[in-house]
């Protein structure tokens, strides 16, 4: 069965959104004064161009090793750049990702706690620093903050964008695209026609000013709908199921509650968007609704080539998040799981990237803003809680002066209430969650020995001193950076909260609580 309508999804919210739009406050223009950042001596201002893909998980890319996708165009960004094998969101959630990515800030910085009521208030976006010293900018696809609002944002010269989540094809003469303030229908299948607006835009540049573009994608986001040219690729693929989704003893040992009685929910695989969803077919269309975004990338790239700007643009490609299919029981996002955190990064620039390199060193969302306002010339603001990567990128900084561990956050949603409130501090080796709100147990992995997460060693006795190291520096990093409150907007109805009466009971607390 495909997925149902997500008209099910907004009954849930659509108090929220009435909510979101009488007080959504668009961003207000700063103080010219505030946008003045330090020159970087020598710096050149580089062209930049940074693809953001949705719901794109890490390991769904050729060059990532996937069994059967075939990303060739994405892959030569990596075969001709650096690939960030390690890199992750600092919040697995559309709207405060993509948040994390416009002010390099972590969401209980930035108040984008939800996908549901967004106050912007006077946020500065990066790319206002770059229209301060003469970029040229530009911003095409799905924005996703502000409610049901497709207005242009601060920061960006051009626009084109669309309210909530878009459309892959328009469903009526009706739907519109925001271009510069005026509606225009769209035309055609969404991931070519963003593409089409960028190498429209590409074509009207000239060498006389920098600029930088920023390519947002609907897809992959559900529900899945491929181009029609993809519409029967990887016809006899046979997709295997995750090695922890079965609902086995093994795979469900150590796991918290909240885990286990998530198989049976919305998002769950034992009830998927309460309905009889096949997730192996429901995998298959999002890899085929993935092969537009490659198709896009190679018209970017070979219009870069036309023009003698390929060896001096960064091209950036990311997820905005992961998605599970099936991992723990699970699918969607939300959760502090690698498949939920984790994303693709690359980053193209053959003028100072070295081909086929590699980083191993944690980077993350909240990173983009720095990095492209040091490949800009320019020093990264004291509001900012990332760190530009250029020097990882390059081989000039060593990995022992970069971090050693990132903080995830997330934050319980009324409409989807699943997904407990979830803290974790993500290192080279462990990754300790932890939960708030919730009676449940911690998690604690050793991503070395146990790369798929199926031992919890929160309860080991051998683990005590690295749980008790992490979780102490867990709450100081919250507490260094402001995040030792929870923000929240209002619940205005119960959300997804059915549960199948024939699907698994509710789980039993772990045997590592229970006392005589």
């Amino acid at each position: 069965m495909l997925l149902p309508s997500l008209k099910s999804v907004r009954s849930f919210v659509l108090v929220a959104v009435w909510f979101a739009s009488a007080h959504v406050l668009l961003a207000q223009p700063p103080e010219p004064d505030s946008l003045r950042l330090p020159a970087i001596e020598g710096a050149r201002p580089r062209n930049v161009i940074f693809i953001l893909v949705d719901d794109l998980r890490y390991d769904a890319l050729g060059c990532m090793g996937h069994p059967f996708l075939k990303t060739p165009h994405i892959d030569s960004l990596a075969s001709g750049g650096v690939n960030f094998r390690n890199a992750f969101v600092t919040t697995s959630l559309c709207s405060p990702s993509r948040a994390s990515i416009l002010t390099g800030q972590y969401m209980h910085r930035h108040r984008v706690v939800d996908n549901n009521a967004v106050d912007l208030g006077n946020t500065v976006f990066f790319p206002q620093y770059l229209q301060k010293i003469g970029y040229e900018t530009a911003f095409l696809g799905k924005w996703h903050m502000g409610g049901d609002s497709d207005s242009p944002r601060p920061g960006f010269d051009h626009w084109v964008s669309f309210r909530g989540q878009g459309n892959y094809i328009a469903p009526n003469d009706r739907w519109m695209l925001n271009v510069n303030g005026k509606p225009v229908p769209q035309k055609g299948y969404i991931t070519d026609e963003l593409t089409d607006y960028a190498v429209d835009w590409l074509k009207q540049r000239t060498d006389e000013k920098p600029f930088f573009l920023y390519l947002s994608h609907k897809a992959v986001h559900a529900e899945f709908k491929p181009a029609e040219r993809h519409a029967n690729l990887y016809q006899d693929v046979e997709i295997a199921e995750p090695a922890t989704q079965a609902d086995t003893e093994e795979n469900n040992r150590g796991k918290p509650m909240w885990v286990q009685n998530q198989r049976n929910s919305w998002h769950g695989v034992e009830y998927p968007y309460h309905s009889t969803l096949d997730i192996k077919e429901y995998y298959r269309q999002y890899c085929r609704t993935l092969m537009a975004v490659d198709d896009g990338v190679g018209r970017l790239m070979e219009l870069l080539r036309e023009r003698g700007w390929e060896k001096d643009t960064v091209v950036m490609f990311m997820g905005d998040n992961g998605f599970l299919f099936g991992e723990h029981g699970l699918i969607d996002k939300r959760n502090a799981y690698e498949e939920s955190m984790r994303v693709p990064l690359l980053a193209h620039c053959p003028a100072i990237l070295p081909a086929g390199s590699e980083v191993k060193g944690v980077v993350a969302n909240i990173d983009i803003g720095p990095t492209v306002l040091e490949l800009a010339g320019l020093g990264t603001p004291e509001t900012m809680q990332g760190r530009s990567f250029r020097g990882l990128a390059t081989g000039k900084l060593e990995p022992e002066k970069w971090r050693d561990s990132l903080l995830y956050e997330y934050y319980w949603e009324w409409n989807f209430p699943h997904t407990p409130t979830t803290f974790a501090l993500r290192g080279d080796r462990y990754k300790l969650i932890v939960y708030h709100g919730v009676w449940d147990t911690d998690e604690l992995y050793d991503l070395e020995e146990d790369p798929r997460e199926q031992r919890n060693l929160i309860h080991s006795q051998d683990h005590q001193p690295i749980v008790r190291k992490m979780r102490d520096a867990l709450y100081q990093r919250l507490k260094a950076t402001g995040g030792m409150q929870v923000p929240f907007s209002p619940k205005n109805g119960p959300g997804a909260n059915l549960r199948s009466a024939e699907g698994s009971d509710a789980a039993e607390f772990p045997a590592e609580v229970i006392r005589p």
